[in-house]
């Protein structure tokens, strides 16, 4: 779909007059009729209203015209996987996962690699083949390149050692030492518990970017550790295979 279908389309789907959106992004409602008619475009700063306003990237405003892949690990993007700015905009050249909130999440490429490598990993892909991948791939991509200009020189890296710091020191029994956490998007992590009053409940925003991890129990066993932190919070929890049967061992405020 062109701009003007894709314009109409949205309004549509939110209910929303030509009058309405006009009033929205603060133009007139005659600006709209001509976007819907193909008629003009809306300028950059329109663009970037809408966007909010629709919970789109401007790329898919504009009909993508471009292929957009993320700059710090590679991966396509979509409207599901972008990154957002501090003012909750798209960033359009970041993941999610890389880019959170206007926070860079990895500042440290080997780690990086060592997450994407799990993720990589199939039949017809063996890990020496993504490894050797990303290690010629990563160097090439905007973030990298610009690390001096765009990176935070370890600030982020710095929080997560505190929080890992943290996590150690509730000394959970049966669970091993955290080195390492990870990015990993609440809708992929969002389980769902069972209190003792019956209630079930979820923690976590599934658009928001965690730091967590997996960790296999010391003892051996079929049920994992997972561990999930913010800025506010660490959670503490197991499960049996593919997140099933998750039991809360702890959440605590910070």
């Amino acid at each position: 779909m062109g701009t003007k279908d894709i314009i109409h389309s949205l309004r549509v789907k939110h209910g929303l007059t030509q009058d309405d959106l006009a009033a929205k992004v603060y133009v007139t409602r005659q600006a709209v009729s001509r976007w819907e008619n193909g008629e003009t475009v809306p300028n950059p700063e329109t663009l970037k209203k809408l966007s909010v306003l629709f919970n789109v990237s401007i790329n898919t405003l504009l009909g993508s015209p471009r292929k957009l892949i993320c700059q710090c690990c590679g991966m396509p993007l979509d409207d599901t996987v972008i990154g957002r700015n501090k003012d909750g905009s798209f960033s359009e050249d970041y993941c999610q996962w890389c880019y959170a909130d206007g926070t860079f999440t990895y500042g440290n490429m080997d780690d990086l690699i060592e997450v994407c490598v799990r993720n990589m990993v199939s039949e017809t892909v063996s890990e020496e083949q993504a490894r050797a991948y990303l290690r010629s791939t990563l160097p090439q991509l905007d973030y990298w390149k610009r690390y001096e200009e765009l990176g935070d020189h370890g600030e982020f890296e710095e929080f997560k050692q505190t929080l890992i710091s943290e996590i150690n020191d509730l000394h959970i029994e049966g669970m091993p030492k955290v080195e390492k956490l990870n990015a990993l998007v609440g809708r992929y992590v969002n389980l769902t518990y069972r209190l003792p009053n019956g209630m079930n409940v979820q923690f976590l925003d599934d658009d928001t970017t965690y730091l967590g991890n997996q960790l296999e129990p010391v003892s051996g066993g079929g049920r994992c550790f997972g561990v999930l932190a913010g800025m506010d919070f660490i959670l503490i929890c197991t499960y049996a295979e593919n997140g099933t049967d998750p039991e809360l061992v702890l959440y605590k405020k910070r």
